[in-house]
């Protein structure tokens, strides 16, 4: 009786040490799946962004987190997104993969659509096109959309603009925005932020000159052209005000430059001076239609801030440093004048 006691005990205790080692073992597995989930599933040191655009192209998110967030296992990734079905869920934009993200955030942060605000710039603009170009290659839309959009006289008209002046909407700043914002959006937040910068504030000093909003950008973007040198820009837009309001031709260089469309042009001649455009203040009176390029914000504030002068004339220096030579009378500006077109010549600018 006793020894088969004996065997059965052992027998038992087998099992039990069986059972044990399968619950070790899946115990094991399961804290091995668990460690893989939960541990971080980029080889990357600092914060990277990968991008789903608007053909949310699957395998190219693959491919950008090879690439891009140096994935450690795009196996075990595509594991857990096919049992989330997240290729039928994915949704455009800008995200941001972080060293310590496991592979379900990254998961769930694509699936929700999390996405990180992109810091949208543009400064230093002349034109339209360019102005498309640019943002076009910060944001999803591309930039044949966007200059559609503001080259269509019912939109912009819609924003209180015409086609040409619809370049002052566009405050020259860093903006936060998403990524996958729409052209039209990206228009209404700009129109906002125009209103924004318009303050009760700028819009009585314009009142004051007087001046509308639109025709301070405009004398902005001449003031901005016409000196490299910020702290000449409230005496130049004082000496262009003066003019104004004399009834007296602007005869800015800057926007013959425009009208002749060569900015690089060092010497203005007398063939440009003909050349008949609404932008060519040489031969029309007041301000030109629209700007001859973006006026940043401190070119607008050195206009509703001008200095108070009598200069009615201006020649850059004959030192060629970018400076400006000031004049009240017609004799001395021409004095001032000479001496320039000498150092041209002295130097062989043609």
């Amino acid at each position: 009786m006793y020894p088969i006691l004996t065997g059965m005990k052992r027998k038992t205790n087998r099992i039990y040490i069986s059972i044990i080692l399968i619950i070790i073992v899946l115990g094991g597995i399961s804290g091995y799946f668990y460690y893989r989930l939960i541990y971080p599933g980029f080889a990357i040191k600092e914060p990277v962004s990968v991008y789903i655009g608007k053909e949310k192209d699957y395998d190219a998110l693959l491919s950008d987190l090879e690439t891009v967030a140096n994935i450690k296992d795009l196996a075990f990734f595509k594991k857990i997104a096919s049992h989330t079905h997240y290729k039928d869920h994915m949704r455009t934009g800008r995200y941001v993969i972080t060293p310590s993200m496991s592979y379900p955030d990254a998961i769930k942060m694509f699936r929700n659509g999390q996405q990180t605000p992109v810091k949208i710039m543009f400064n230093n603009v002349r034109l339209k096109t360019d102005f498309a170009e640019k943002v076009g290659s910060q944001l999803m839309f591309d930039t044949e959309s966007l200059l559609e959009k503001i080259n269509d006289p019912t939109l912009c008209e819609s924003f209180g603009f015409d086609t040409i002046t619809i370049v002052n909407m566009f405050i020259p700043n860093t903006y936060e925005m998403y990524w996958n914002i729409s052209a039209t959006k990206f228009l209404e937040r700009m129109k906002k932020e125009y209103d924004r910068f318009w303050t009760p504030e700028r819009l009585e000093k314009a009142k004051a000159i007087p001046l509308t909003p639109v025709q301070v950008a405009v004398l902005a973007s001449i003031v901005e052209e016409e000196t490299a040198k910020k702290s000449d820009y409230s005496m130049v837009a004082g000496l262009y005000i003066n003019r104004l309001r004399k009834k007296m031709l602007l005869q800015a260089d800057p926007t013959v430059k425009f009208a002749v469309g060569d900015f690089s042009l060092r010497r203005i001649l007398y063939a440009h001076l003909n050349v008949d455009s609404p932008y060519n203040t040489y031969k029309y009176p007041g301000l030109p239609p629209g700007p001859i390029r973006f006026p940043s914000i401190s070119g607008i504030d050195a206009v509703l801030n001008y200095t108070r002068h009598n200069y009615l004339y201006m020649t850059a220096k004959e030192d060629l440093s970018g400076e400006t030579n000031f004049a009240v009378t017609h004799v001395e500006h021409i004095r001032n004048a000479k001496k320039y077109q000498a150092a041209l010549n002295r130097y062989n600018i043609r």
